[in-house]
């Protein structure tokens, strides 16, 4: 018999003679709808796609029963096969146990083989080919264990999951390295949806590091190094040989012990601006939104790495995220950005969801958003002088519209004496800074799900909008910041305004298209009388939309707020960008009584200009850093 021979002959239990397919040692067992398969003893490592051996195990428990995934894990790297790779595997155990009492020699070829026994099943008529049907395996006839057998990957420490290669049908459009070391490339598909598709550096460790990385892992998770920020580093090195990648190594296990594991490459992506896991995250790859457009990716969370931020966020926000609560707003920070989390779970959702939305701009002064187009520079000049003067102002526009990051902006714009008291669901605004630059800032932070309800969870010292805004009135003069007017608590600012107990600017968001829009939403939708409406000094509109370049936000319009025969109306104070003479008299209402027009006039026309000028830095400064 000659090694020719030998080499072809297909024996799914044995060494190959000529190395090709080593004996399999995997151990495998089911867990629920997956089986899990330990290949850290086999030279196989539980890799389907090359090695014949692991799959004939594999294949063989699942002529018992069928799963939706199988998951294999060696050396600290773990492989997920679901979809059309979990369905071939499924299909050739229910194929091997029924041809077993017809053909003994084909149903060992269908573990090993299972796309060799298709086509031989297919060409000798009934009952082969019949069986090949009813078991789903004629169904890959045709098909390369490359292009079905392709798992999910990811170091067994992620919690998360990338598709290693594209698309059959994609093509390359443009790649580029991210400063996480990560890698991404774009790929348009013949569906006309792009695909986003992430290597992050730690799927490109070798088997020793990545090994070493599980190693540094489980030294974490004992405590057998001090804790605090050097954690990390200190158990990498604990563990890693001399020659290995240490820095890739410690930022990989930061990055997914202490920050939010593949987001942090996502959001290093300073043009992706969401992140959506829909729920059941499992089953649903991440998509994202870069440069306004909505890409899906190879990335996918698991269920355990789902739960485990949903507890991170519970943790941080204080608040609860369970059965009897599903929805959670929380921040957090990815890629060097702040990032505002909502939230979903069971019984709202199919488990636990995420959108994750990027707010770079929570620190943005006026004058960062006139260098970026957001604002006029005779507007900015405007809001301005009306903040310092104590005005009251609603900004509004839909979700995104760059309201909250107007309002940021703003609060820089109190005179520097004056006291704030910040009232938030969720911390958005820029307090931190602010308190950094000196400023006496007062936070409440609240929670808008305890608005109206007869009972509160008492343990969790919840308090709604409307009990911390009458705080916000007891805690002494200075200005009010609402981060977003949505409930009963509207009645109450507003009354605060009438009396004169709000002693100083009085800013909140709101949802809203314009003057009018703003005025049904507070007066119909939230009970507010129409002439306690009427002490709104301005209401401010932005408007946003997705171009090539991300998502743009700009100025639609400032109205100005009077009364008149009991009801309101709206004068529009700008025209194409320029300020209206009327704006100025109204600036006048508010400023002291010796401050003639033409004296609030000069002094709005000074601050546009130096707002301009400020503005010209920023834009060269930012262009002297691309």
């Amino acid at each position: 018999m000659t090694r020719d021979f030998l080499a072809s002959v297909e024996l799914p239990f044995v060494d190959r003679l000529d190395g090709s397919g080593p004996s399999c040692r995997c151990e495998p067992a089911f867990d629920g709808d997956v089986l899990e398969v330990d290949g850290d003893d086999c030279p196989g490592g539980g890799r389907l796609a090359d090695r014949p051996g692991c799959r004939a195990t594999v294949v063989e428990e699942l002529e018992a029963r069928d799963v939706e995934t199988v998951c294999t894990r060696s050396a600290g790297f773990e492989r997920a096969y679901e979809g059309d790779s979990a369905a071939l595997l499924v299909a050739a155990g229910r194929f091997a146990d029924a041809v077993r009492f017809h053909d003994r020699a084909l149903a060992s070829r269908a573990r090993e083989d299972p796309l060799g026994a298709a086509r031989v099943a297919a060409g000798r008529g009934e009952p082969l080919d019949r069986i090949g049907a009813e078991t789903g395996l004629a169904a890959f006839l045709g098909a390369s264990y490359a292009e079905v057998l392709r798992p999910h990957v990811g170091p067994t420490v992620a919690r998360s999951r990338v598709l290693a290669s594209p698309p059959a049908d994609a093509t390359l459009a443009d790649h580029y390295e991210l400063d996480t070391g990560a890698v991404v490339r774009r790929y348009a598909c013949e569906d006309g949806l792009d695909v986003y598709h992430l290597t992050p550096a730690d799927h490109r460790l070798d088997a020793a590091a990545t090994a070493t990385l599980a190693a540094a892992y489980r030294t974490l998770a004992r405590g057998e190094v001090a804790g605090g920020e050097r954690a990390p580093s200190r158990a990498v090195r604990s563990v890693a040989e001399p020659d290995q990648p240490t820095t890739t190594l410690v930022g990989a296990l930061r990055k997914y012990t202490r920050g939010l594991g593949v987001l942090e490459d996502v959001f290093a992506d300073p043009l992706v601006t969401d992140a959506f896991a829909s729920a059941p995250v499992s089953e649903n790859r991440l998509r994202v939104r870069r440069a306004g457009e909505t890409l899906r990716t190879n990335v996918q969370l698991t269920a355990s790495g789902a739960a485990a931020l949903a507890s991170r966020f519970r943790r941080a926000s204080g608040r609860a995220f369970s059965r009897a609560s599903p929805t959670l707003d929380a921040t957090a920070d990815a890629g060097g950005r702040r990032i505002r989390v909502a939230g979903v779970t069971d019984p709202l959702s199919d488990g636990v969801g995420f959108t994750f939305r990027a707010h770079d701009e929570s620190a943005f002064r006026l004058a960062d958003l006139v260098a970026n187009g957001t604002l006029p520079a005779d507007a900015a000049g405007l809001l301005s002088l009306a903040v310092e003067y104590g005005a009251a102002i609603l900004l509004a526009g839909a979700r995104g519209a760059g309201k909250t990051t107007l309002l940021g902006a703003l609060l820089w714009e109190l005179p520097a004496g004056v006291r704030t008291v910040v009232i938030e669901d969720t911390p958005e605004l820029p307090l931190a800074e602010l308190r950094a630059d000196g400023r006496d800032v007062q936070p409440l932070h609240v929670d808008a799900a305890v608005e109206g309800d007869p009972a509160p969870d008492a343990s969790r010292g919840a308090v709604g909008p409307t009990e911390a805004l009458r705080t916000a009135l007891r805690l002494g003069d200075g200005a009010i910041v609402v981060g977003e007017v949505r409930g009963e608590e509207a009645r109450v600012l507003y009354e605060a305004m009438r009396v004169g107990a709000a002693d100083g600017a009085v800013l909140g968001t709101i949802h809203g298209g314009g003057g009018d829009a703003v005025r049904e939403r507070v007066v119909t939708d939230l009970g507010v009388p129409e002439t306690a409406f009427a002490d709104t000094d301005l209401v401010v509109t932005l408007e946003a939309h997705d171009g090539r370049d991300g998502r743009r936000r700009r100025l639609a319009a400032i109205e100005g707020v009077g009364g008149r025969n009991g009801g309101v109306e709206f004068q529009p104070l700008l025209s194409d960008g320029t300020v209206r003479p009327a704006a100025d008299q109204l600036l006048a209402t508010l400023a002291d009584p010796d401050d003639a027009v033409d004296d609030v006039r000069r002094r709005r026309e000074r601050r546009s200009a130096g707002l301009v000028r400020t503005a010209a830095d920023v834009h060269d400064e930012s262009h002297a850093g691309r």
